[in-house]
């Protein structure tokens, strides 16, 4: 965690998140996460990989939430036209390398459902010794479920697997919100 001024944490939240446009009922689940971790949790900050697909539901509903929003922009995708109240980062960067400096940036990561790009921020978190939330989507990021509570022997990080939204943001409240 960040400390900030007057000896306060901020907590980073990675989410990891499909690219391509979502399912209806995923984008509404992950608006359940937000809501309730905005309910549960004092303060934090999402960070994201970009302003498209179900990163951008992500985005749009943390600023109608009032948080801030961390949008860490791979150079492919610095011209994208941003949300104005997001602070954007353009570390200059390729899709994969900035994914690994946005969750080397957070407390915790969670994933609510993608492909290839959400599975290597799993296993990033998961090898810088980050907790690891993964929400059930239908996409390819529910098979690191067979990995769970760990990646391999080390035991660097517990992932753990969510079929409910809710349970999902409880536990994130619990584990890191007020740790």
């Amino acid at each position: 965690m960040l400390r900030i001024e007057g000896g306060a944490t901020l907590v980073q939240i990675c989410f990891a998140a499909y690219s391509g446009d979502p399912p209806k009922d995923l984008a509404e689940k992950s608006a359940i996460v937000l809501e309730k971790l905005c309910k549960l949790c004092n303060k934090f900050t999402v960070l994201v990989g970009g302003y498209w697909g179900l990163m951008k539901h992500i985005v749009d509903k943390s600023l109608e939430l009032g948080l801030q929003v961390v949008i860490v922009a791979p150079i492919e995708e610095e011209e994208t036209a941003f949300p104005e109240k997001a602070i954007i980062f353009r570390p200059g960067v390729s899709y994969r390398v900035r994914s690994v400096y946005m969750v080397r940036s957070c407390n915790a990561l969670i994933a609510l459902g993608g492909e290839s790009g959400t599975i290597q921020e799993i296993v990033t978190a998961y090898a810088e010794g980050k907790p690891v939330y993964v929400l059930k989507s239908g996409l390819s990021s529910d098979r690191v479920a067979l990995f769970a509570p760990y990646m391999d022997s080390r035991a660097l990080a517990e992932v753990k697997i969510f079929e409910e939204p809710e349970k999902l943001a409880e536990t994130v409240a619990r584990e890191i919100c007020t740790a």
